[in-house]
């Protein structure tokens, strides 16, 4: 058997392919960025562009194996993982006929539409299915139907990004639980479709292809994609996951009562959890997790990386003229001075991302509030640390409402992807939340976690929980320093109630909302 692992990850922004050894070590990897096109017709619209697709994916596989210096024959297996909630349907003969990417926003007539028509069926399918009105798969279907019907009757069959992959590799059309269950036509006790779901909004219930657990066999790269790819015709390929799931597996958060985020362009909490139980207010995401018998509470906050972009971008030109003359990194420059600002900002603070609420999901506008004109103590170093400690603050948040839902709360908490590089981030982190916070060294945990999956799948891995944890290393622990975590204990309540204020000034139409789901 070969002696390496392939991981395909379709995400928001690029798609790559990542080879690593048996040992987990990365070995090469070839990424494209790409792009989901608003349609001007349809304000809010992400098309997945299928096609263009398709390409890019060839080049990162031929890329990734010839940067690695192997021939594809020594690839064991391969497994998929992609951004969660976008959806691709295809007609009868397979061919994809409609695609969206995951924060597809174009249904908000569809929405309005069911809350007027059917009250309370957004909570009745949450408490069934996890999902909300939000992110998931039946505002957009319904879209079709209304907006595009030619192409809804050629509907045949649904699936998601990663299975999209597996199709195109093996000809085989499988979904499987973890990002199925993100498009709110899972049962998640079954981990299996629910027609039912369809049925009760007057859509198709035959377009459900067979579901198998992540980690089974898919099949094998056929004839064709071995042509088009460069791969070795009957390469076992094996049914991945949604990222945030096998990012876990990929720093080692896979049994019950673990816990991981992932610090991007959104801050992803996630909480394993042997039973699958949804919270009985409708605040809190719950998926399938990519391991048979494990789910995941799952709570967002909205663009912490992006606000952190904006502010360098905005603020920051020295930092990046410094950047360009000595090499080191922009954050880097701004971390070295907010560290030397006092934990909890002299009392300043910012709302941005609100801490989650599922079935009413909107975002204050963005501000920041208590602070005076005094610039030794309020510099853009002031501010800079205040949006970390905010993003913290959010977090806190999202930990309580999963103990609230749970009555448990974990004891240490892994810190994952781009923010997790920021030691100053991480330790504001482990203030707030008063718990240790650990950073593994993985650089593609979502890979690294679909690489695992794919090496346990033809019995290279006798277990998916200890091989990630022999797998994965711990690169740095930040324990909590307590004099910070009282301050940032006061500054919480405060900040709920001035997030609550403002963002009653967004509802009353005074400001705009930084972010509201459709038909919120």
């Amino acid at each position: 058997m070969g002696k390496y692992l392939m991981a395909i990850d379709a995400g928001t922004g690029s798609i790559r392919a990542v080879i690593f050894d048996l040992d987990g070590n990365q070995i090469s990897c070839c990424q494209h960025e790409w792009d989901h096109i608003e349609d001007p017709k349809y304000p809010g619209s992400m098309n997945f562009d299928w096609v263009n697709g398709w390409v890019l994916a060839k080049q990162c596989i031929e890329g990734a194996t010839k940067d690695a210096g192997i021939d594809s024959s020594e690839i064991a297996a391969i497994s998929t993982t992609c951004m969660r909630e976008g959806i691709v349907l295809y007609d009868a003969s397979g061919q994809e006929i409609w695609a969206c990417a995951n924060v597809d926003a174009r249904s908000t007539d569809e929405v309005v539409e069911l809350i007027r028509s059917y009250p309370g069926l957004e909570k009745e399918l949450y408490l069934e299915s996890g999902q909300s009105f939000a992110l998931d798969a039946l505002p957009r279907l319904l879209w079709v139907k209304n907006k595009l019907p030619d192409i809804y009757e050629k509907v045949a069959k649904i699936g998601m990004f990663n299975d999209w992959l597996i199709y195109k590799l093996t000809g085989s059309m499988i979904v499987e639980p973890s990002n199925g269950s993100t498009s709110g036509l899972m049962d998640l006790r079954t981990r299996n479709w629910d027609p039912s779901i369809l049925e009760r909004c007057g859509l198709k219930t035959d377009i459900f292809p067979e579901v198998r657990e992540s980690g089974t066999i898919a099949g094998e790269v056929s004839e064709n994609a071995a042509s088009e790819t460069g791969l070795t015709a009957g390469t076992k390929v094996v049914v991945g996951g949604g990222d945030a799931q096998l990012g876990c597996i990929g720093v080692g958060v896979v049994d019950p009562n673990e816990a991981a985020i992932f610090g991007g362009s959104f801050w992803q909490y996630e909480y394993n959890t042997g039973e699958a139980k949804t919270d009985p207010q409708c605040r809190v995401r719950v998926n399938c997790h990519a391991v048979p018998n494990v789910w995941q509470y799952e709570a967002l906050a909205f663009k912490p990386g992006l606000v952190m972009r904006w502010f360098r971008d905005g603020f920051c030109q020295l930092e990046k003229k410094l950047s360009e003359e000595t090499g080191r990194d922009p954050y880097d420059i701004m971390n070295e001075e907010a560290a030397k600002i006092p934990a909890g900002c002299y009392g300043m603070m910012c709302t941005f991302s609100d801490v989650m609420n599922f079935i009413s999901w909107k975002h204050a506008a963005p501000t920041f509030t208590n602070f005076e004109l005094d610039p030794e103590r309020f510099s853009r170093y002031t501010f800079y640390r205040a949006i970390l400690e905010n993003t913290a603050l959010v977090t806190r948040g999202h930990m309580d409402l999963v103990r609230e839902s749970t009555g448990n709360m974990p004891s240490e908490v892994l810190f994952a992807s781009g923010a997790s590089k920021s030691p100053l981030w991480s330790q504001i982190l482990a203030d707030v939340l008063g718990i240790p916070v650990k950073v593994p060294s993985v650089k593609e945990a979502t890979a690294l976690g679909a690489a695992i999956i794919a090496g346990y799948g033809v019995g290279l891995y006798s277990d998916i929980s200890e091989t990630s944890k022999r797998l994965v290393h711990i690169a740095a622990t930040y324990e909590p320093n307590m004099e910070n975590h009282k301050v940032y204990n006061e500054m919480y309540e405060s900040w709920r109630k001035v997030y609550a204020t403002q963002l009653d000034l967004a509802n009353s139409g005074l400001t705009r909302h930084m972010w509201a789901a459709p038909g919120v």
